[in-house]
């Protein structure tokens, strides 16, 4: 009974010190980005404007790396590889992060474009967000050339149309961005493309979704500036013109 004692204490104590190792982090980050041998990863996050790092991970013939980090709320992260020599756009990784058990997989080559990250609900909805949203984005490239045929034409009546067709794209893309806010207003992600993505729209529209977010997402990092943000709009647009 003494050894069994001892042996329970033991796993106790050795269970304490390994969570007193990360202080009171809460999300635990895995990851791997193969082919990567040398070089360093800078996990960052928005802090007025600026990206600042909240961690560095020296990639030394591993290329597999490990973070523990602690954050308030979900919020969006960003998982910068430095090549050292190497230069590439290809390098800054943007993922919703929330507290939990999260996995970053990559290659060195096409970093950005290879990604699969799993283990946070709020980055899989973002990442439904993004492919709608690349749809809309092509549509607006394609009219973008049509618009430099008819510029060298001086087709008049052309451009026309194309400014029209632009238009009705903006305004479908906001109306998409809306409903998809709406529905996931139980996800931090909600309030987040309201700031990020249609943060000119009707307030209208930025306080119907204000109002759709459950408690949880309202005490939020992004619910809390979606509701400071709201307010500021209304006190500016009420406010008697000079």
């Amino acid at each position: 009974m003494k050894r069994f004692s001892l042996a329970i204490a033991t796993l106790v104590l050795f269970t304490a010190c390994k969570k007193e190792d990360h202080g009171d982090a809460n999300l635990h980050i895995t990851g791997n980005i193969k082919g990567l041998s040398q070089g360093k990863l800078y996990i960052q996050k928005i802090a007025d404007t600026s990206l600042i790092p909240m961690d560095t991970i020296i990639i030394n013939g591993d290329s597999k790396f490990e973070s523990h980090l602690k954050i308030d709320s979900p919020q969006m992260l960003y998982l910068f590889v430095d090549r050292g020599q190497t230069n590439s756009v290809d390098n800054n990784l943007p993922f919703f992060a929330e507290p939990g058990n999260m996995k970053i997989e990559s290659y060195n080559e096409e970093f950005f474009k290879r990604a699969k990250i799993t283990g946070s609900e709020n980055h899989k909805i973002y990442q439904d967000y993004l492919k709608i949203k690349a749809r809309f984005t092509d549509d607006n490239l394609d009219l973008v050339k049509e618009n430099l045929q008819a510029t060298k034409k001086g087709d008049v009546a052309k451009l026309d149309s194309i400014s029209a067709k632009a238009e009705m794209l903006t305004k479908r893309k906001y109306l998409y961005t809306v409903n998809f806010a709406l529905q996931n207003a139980d996800h931090e992600v909600g309030p987040y493309l309201a700031l990020s993505e249609i943060y000119d729209a009707q307030i209208k529209y930025l306080d119907t979704i204000r109002k759709s977010m459950t408690p949880k997402v309202a005490g939020s990092r992004y619910g809390k500036m979606l509701t400071e943000f709201v307010a500021e709009r209304k006190k500016a647009e009420e406010a008697p013109v000079k």
